[in-house]
């Protein structure tokens, strides 16, 4: 949940204010409960009023997901998985590259699952934490996790988690728009749960993608563009 450089140096107030509202809270939807003990929910839960009316916009966004849509590869019939959909800023975009295929949208905060519901987006979204709960397995083509991945509290169970949720041969992308030294000193710089939530670098991924059974394909770590492709291979972990 980021933006490209600029944008998250001049972080709004009210994003920082958040972090003196923390509350307990957890939600049940389609049979998932949400881990209550992770601070990160109610930090993004406060956030969620104000979240579509902060850059980076939709169109924002989108627009810099149209510039990479030859490396997304993303193709019309696809099951697609969005990790950490927030408000479903990206959602719509996303359901219209794949269909007539589907776009099942989650995030571990329920207020953002709500307001991303009363979008009227044709995606199907839940509240669930995919450090935890079980996703369906071998159901999709492809997971995204766009601007997400640094708040799984757990990154190895998650990706053994994603691992199961894909086809073989599926593929996992990690995306950020913007590189991972910048968007790692930005979280560093702010307390409150968020502040030691990481982007795995270079070398660190291969042993953590191999132990869920996926294989790393595609690393781009630039100053504008984190990107990092997966395939799940059949037969291993995950």
């Amino acid at each position: 949940m980021h933006g490209p450089p600029g944008v998250l140096d001049e972080m709004p107030v009210w994003y920082y204010a958040c972090i003196n509202r923390m509350m307990t809270t957890g939600s049940t939807q389609e049979g998932f409960r949400v881990n209550t003990s992770d601070r990160r929910i109610a930090f993004f839960d406060a956030l969620a009023a104000q979240w579509d009316d902060e850059e980076p916009s939709s169109r924002t966004m989108t627009e810099r997901l149209s510039q990479q849509a030859d490396l997304l590869d993303l193709r019309p019939g696809q099951a697609l998985l969005e990790v950490g959909c927030g408000t479903g800023k990206t959602t719509a975009w996303l359901a219209a590259q794949v269909a007539p295929g589907r776009v099942t949208a989650v995030d571990f905060a329920p207020e953002m699952v709500a307001r991303a519901e009363r979008k009227d987006i044709d995606a199907d979204f839940a509240c669930l934490d995919v450090c935890s709960n079980r996703l369906d397995c071998g159901r999709y083509d492809v997971v995204l996790c766009f601007h997400s991945f640094p708040h799984f509290r757990d990154q190895a169970a998650a990706l053994k988690n994603i691992a199961q949720a894909l086809k073989p041969g599926g593929r996992m992308i990690v995306m950020h728009l913007a590189g991972s030294a910048h968007i790692n000193r930005f979280h560093a710089g702010v307390d409150g749960p968020v502040n030691h939530d990481v982007l795995p670098v270079g070398a660190e991924w291969e042993p953590l993608l191999a132990a869920a059974g996926l294989k790393q394909v595609t690393l781009m770590d630039r100053e504008d563009l984190f990107f990092l492709e997966a395939v799940h291979e059949t037969g291993r972990a995950g």
